[in-house]
């Protein structure tokens, strides 16, 4: 078993630590990040990009939640008072960085990377899977994660095009008196054209089309130009994200797989389910999926052999993020219990099945095909389709 690696400690505010341990990625390449914004109306997109960078001594580390505004939309989201809980959230998480080189500089790749589009879940934003999305970059891919501007984020922004005016998007809750489904229906239509738009972006760029990233310019875009491979891309999402990768498929034929963390499945209409083309890699968590929600997925991977499910034993929905990561009581009971599995081992099992999956379907020339057996839920914690045992929702 690969050793736990120690934890780091970072200071809140009002003098006490709080033990974070986001991990590094264990792959070959050290891995950097840049926010991207595109556009000056919600039209436009948001992401943060994760890469393979140049090393660069003494390189600066974003902070894991980069806003005070997503401290108070978390506790929007979690039904909870700002007066109170967002200040908590401050203390708690808020000096706390990720291990990545912030605008490092781009490392050069003639064969070029693969790229990720990444849908986050229910109430998350851009920087909340910040673990699993920089261990993928440090394999080889360049990794987008998406912050999604309808209403399903705790909170977002974008700029209009006045000087440094900035609108907030904030957190929605089904409204009373409308369906749950045709709500969420509408807006993971949404989340996945936002997804195809992102694959737009990298597009341009690639055709050497100048684009404009309004936040700052100390990540060059024009960098990505020749190092991006437009024809290995798939799309990778949690929870609500997981679903929004699956329809995503529907919508973009570029895409060439899919791979779903927990997939929340309700949203999606039974007309398309015939209609997804390419295959899923379901990695659900022990505690969360329902049968209805299993019966989906079964219904897809009935129709393609290459559309695997597995479940990693021990782990709960807030495995798959980096909350998983945070060990502090505190913090913990606000988001659910983490779980009996190790986190660290949660990622592992992740990232690598992920990675096999992908070699698979990307046509990778890596040896990720070494954890192929993870895409058929053998190894240790690990079991095919999904255990007997489920909780409800």
């Amino acid at each position: 078993a690969d050793p736990v690696p120690p934890p780091r400690f970072c200071r809140g505010s009002m003098g006490g630590t709080q033990s974070l341990a986001l991990p590094p990625g264990k792959g070959p390449h050290q891995v950097g990040c840049a926010d991207v914004m595109v556009g000056h109306t919600r039209q436009g997109l948001f992401l943060r990009l994760f890469y393979p960078c140049l090393p660069r001594a003494g390189a600066e580390r974003p902070l894991w939640i980069p806003r005070y505004e997503y401290c108070r939309g978390l506790a929007d989201f979690t039904h909870r008072s700002r007066r109170w809980c967002a200040p908590l959230f401050s203390i708690a998480i808020g000096s706390c960085k990720v291990p990545v080189s912030w605008n490092g500089p781009f490392k050069p790749c003639s064969s070029r990377y693969p790229l990720i589009i990444f849908s986050h879940g229910l109430g998350a934003f851009r920087t909340l899977y910040s673990s699993v999305c920089s261990e993928l970059a440090s394999w080889g891919f360049a990794v987008a994660a998406l912050e999604h501007r309808d209403h399903s984020a705790s909170a977002t922004y974008f700029c209009k095009a006045e000087a440094g005016r900035e609108e907030w998007i904030p957190y929605q809750r089904v409204p009373r008196g409308q369906k749950e489904f045709y709500f969420r229906n509408k807006q993971v239509h949404q989340r996945a054209e936002e997804c195809v738009r992102a694959l737009r972006l990298f597009e341009d760029i690639s055709s050497g089309k100048s684009v404009l990233n309004i936040l700052h310019q100390d990540f060059d875009l024009s960098v990505l130009k020749d190092s991006v491979d437009l024809t290995k891309v798939a799309v990778m999402g949690h929870s609500f994200g997981g679903v929004t990768a699956v329809l995503a498929l529907v919508k973009e034929p570029s895409f060439r797989c899919a791979v779903a963390l927990d997939a929340w499945m309700f949203p999606l209409e039974n007309a398309l389910y015939p209609e997804v083309p390419k295959p899923v890699l379901f990695i659900n968590t022990e505690k969360f999926q329902t049968p209805e929600s299993i019966a989906k997925m079964k219904r897809l991977s009935s129709r393609n052999s290459q559309t695997k499910i597995i479940t990693i034993l021990g782990s709960v929905h807030q495995s798959q993020t980096d909350f998983t990561f945070l060990t502090g009581k505190l913090v913990n009971r606000f988001f659910g219990l983490r779980g009996t599995l190790d986190p660290y081992k949660g990622l592992d099992i992740t990232s690598r099945a992920a990675l096999a999956f992908l070699q698979r379907h990307l046509n990778l020339e890596e040896e990720f095909d070494q954890w192929d057996n993870l895409l058929e839920g053998i190894g240790d914690s690990v079991v095919p389709e999904a255990p007997f045992r489920r909780s409800k929702l």
